[in-house]
């Protein structure tokens, strides 16, 4: 018996997601009830659920499929499967996450297993909620959950991992693979139906006289088993063998890069290396790849092999070493200018020699004033830097020409680079925003950050600094400790003493785990300016008073109002978890904001004014009490 992954059917007008189960004919068509609709999911877009509990119609099969068959019309609806020895059930994707799961009642009719052919994607820190459902499904009312996730990219943001598993009465008994390059995995276990029935005899009591009508069957002449108890096993539970988040950081949009890579019929990536925190997690993880496809061929994976001769233009091209291997698929360049430090050059030069990519040094001083003096011949002005004595306006606009003319040559190099090493195809161009800039706009719109994907688009500096760490110890890349010593820094204003001047979080106005906590507040809890500076009064309680709360939410939600036209053109990004700044896709938000917001600020005010007045007043009581 095989159930096809969900796909559509129009019925009645109407657009459904269907599953079909066949055995050398069509047994039954499933509709999904329950659509995936919020997040980077808009399943109503184009389809419809079905909402007829218990209600099943005869589909007539299109003449095509009624050939191959012999069938003119088959079961379409809310139904299960009945063979001789059990009762078969189906869940879709979202339906498992659903309060009003269908597994329910489908248990209290007697439905001993579930199947759920799903497509959900990865995020940080997921993995143990996709278990734990699963599990409480089968513990609750007993039976046999048969779950199989989608693996690989789909040409989109989000990297689904597999993860297939067969559970039993709120036991996992087999556990599939998680961001593994085969494109195909099976797992198995042989189970005892007898064992499901004993747990639903002892632990489930159901009452049918209040409970929907009994779900429609469809009897199928069919065995599951064999007949033969002599030999049935006792399942042994496993224990879930749970990825870190570092871990999860290096396998997840590593396995997306390579399937987009494989995909786009490119030869590799160039990546702007500043020998920052951001751009060096973007090297390691395609290093992390580099690993990952070197180990799949170790294990006779023949179709990673393939790829990588396709990709690397060379038939016979046999790889075993990652370092070799980066070499071949990866460039890296450090653009260079009179403000860079000779610190940043040699971390960025350290990091690509031990990762083994391509890297170059390239120093942009020359196009940059060759810019500068267009502007010059046409407006008779020379811009000045605001430490020699020009105004903002100057001082930001000298900033965004040095960042966009790295964009240009980023551009250039990924389309010549191997054409000038005689070698066919071109570079996809690699982005290194992380979430936390991209939810404040603290970059340059059309700079290096833009580019063609971006792995660390949806992952905070927080978690990067710790995949840093990791990277330290399972890939021995000790330049990285020279990386997370150092402050971040653009490094576009000129250097003081040949040291450097400007900090990111010095230019934000807050340190990136204060970033990563508001960001986090205003994206995953929905929180307006006055409501995150109710929660931040108490959770910095220690380290700052009600004033300083609240001048950094004003300053924050000023930046991130003023630069939210950023979000309209941000390269497409690895989507690893629900703090995602691309609301393009995620949440739908405005792009454009009251940037003074009147209303909320003055309620700031107005609280921090009252906290101010009670503070006096109790110091005035305790003073006269003394």
């Amino acid at each position: 018996m095989v159930l096809l992954p969900p796909f559509p059917i129009c019925i009645f007008c109407l657009m459904f997601k269907c599953s079909v189960y066949f055995l050398l004919r069509i047994l039954l068509i499933r509709p999904k009830m329950v659509m995936a609709n919020c997040g980077l999911h808009r399943e109503m877009r184009w389809f419809s659920p079905w909402n007829q509990l218990r209600q099943v119609e005869e589909y007539f099969l299109p003449r095509m499929i009624q050939e191959v068959t012999g069938q003119d019309t088959v079961p379409f609806g809310d139904c299960v499967l009945s063979t001789k020895d059990t009762c078969i059930g189906s869940e879709i994707c979202q339906e498992l996450w659903s309060p009003r799961s269908p597994h329910i009642q489908m248990s209290l009719d007697g439905v001993e297993i579930f199947t759920n052919s799903s497509a959900s994607h990865h995020e940080l820190r997921k993995a143990d909620q996709r278990v734990n459902l699963i599990k409480s499904a089968t513990a609750k009312c007993g039976g046999i959950y048969l779950y199989s996730n989608q693996r690989g990219c789909d040409g989109d943001r989000v990297y689904y991992d597999g993860c297939a598993m067969v559970a039993i009465n709120g036991d996992v008994v087999v556990q599939g693979a998680q961001f593994s390059l085969n494109d195909v995995e099976v797992i198995t276990a042989t189970l005892d139906l007898e064992d499901v029935r004993s747990y639903r005899g002892e632990r489930c009591h159901p009452h049918m006289e209040n409970e929907p009508k009994p779900c429609h069957r469809v009897k199928v002449d069919f065995s599951l088993s064999t007949g033969d108890d002599i030999y049935l096993p006792t399942h042994q539970p496993i224990t879930w063998n749970y990825h870190t988040p570092e871990e999860e950081i290096s396998l997840g949009p590593a396995s997306w890069l390579w399937d987009y890579l494989r995909r786009s019929g490119q030869g590799g990536f160039l990546l702007p290396l500043s020998g920052g925190v951001d751009s060096s997690s973007t090297a390691c993880i395609v290093h992390s790849m580099c690993v990952q496809i070197c180990q799949a061929v170790q294990d006779n994976n023949s179709q990673v092999l393939e790829d990588v001769r396709r990709v690397t233009g060379d038939a016979s091209y046999y790889p075993q070493d990652p370092r070799e291997l980066c070499g071949r698929l990866f460039t890296t360049c450090y653009m260079s200018s009179e403000n860079s430090s000779v610190d940043t050059c040699t971390r960025a030069k350290e990091l690509a020699h031990q990762i083994g990519s391509t890297h170059m040094n390239i120093n942009i001083d020359m196009a940059v004033k060759g810019i500068l003096g267009i502007f010059s011949v046409v407006t008779g002005k020379w811009p000045q830097f605001r430490v020699n004595g020009g105004s903002p306006r100057e001082n930001l606009a000298l900033q965004n020409v040095q960042a966009r003319v790295r964009m240009v040559l980023a551009y250039l190099f990924a389309q010549l680079s191997l054409w000038a090493r005689g070698k066919p195809g071109g570079l996809l161009v690699l982005g290194s925003a992380n979430v936390d800039e991209s939810l404040t706009g603290y970059f340059t719109k059309y700079d290096c950050s833009s580019a063609d994907i971006n792995p660390i688009g949806g992952i905070s500096k927080t978690d990067l600094k710790s995949f840093l760490l990791y990277c330290v110890e399972q890939f021995q890349l000790t330049a990285l400790k020279g990386v997370l010593s150092a402050p971040p820094t653009a490094e576009l204003e000129p250097l003081t003493d040949g040291q450097v001047s400007q900090t990111d979080e010095a230019d934000m106005g807050m340190t990136y785990s204060e970033l990563s906590v508001i960001g986090r507040l205003r994206k995953m809890s929905k929180c307006g300016p006055f409501s995150m500076f109710c929660k931040l009064i108490h959770m910095w309680r220690d380290a700052l008073s009600p004033a300083e709360v609240a001048q950094k939410v004003k300053h924050f939600f000023r930046m991130y109002s003023v630069n939210r036209h950023k979000m309209t053109t941000v390269t497409p990004a690895y989507h690893a978890e629900s703090y995602s700044p691309d609301d393009n896709r995620f949440d739908l938000r405005p792009f454009l904001y009251n940037t003074r917001w009147t209303w909320q600020f003055r309620c700031i005010d107005d609280q921090v004014g009252r906290k101010h007045r009670w503070t006096v007043e109790c110091t005035v009581m305790c003073q006269q009490f003394n």
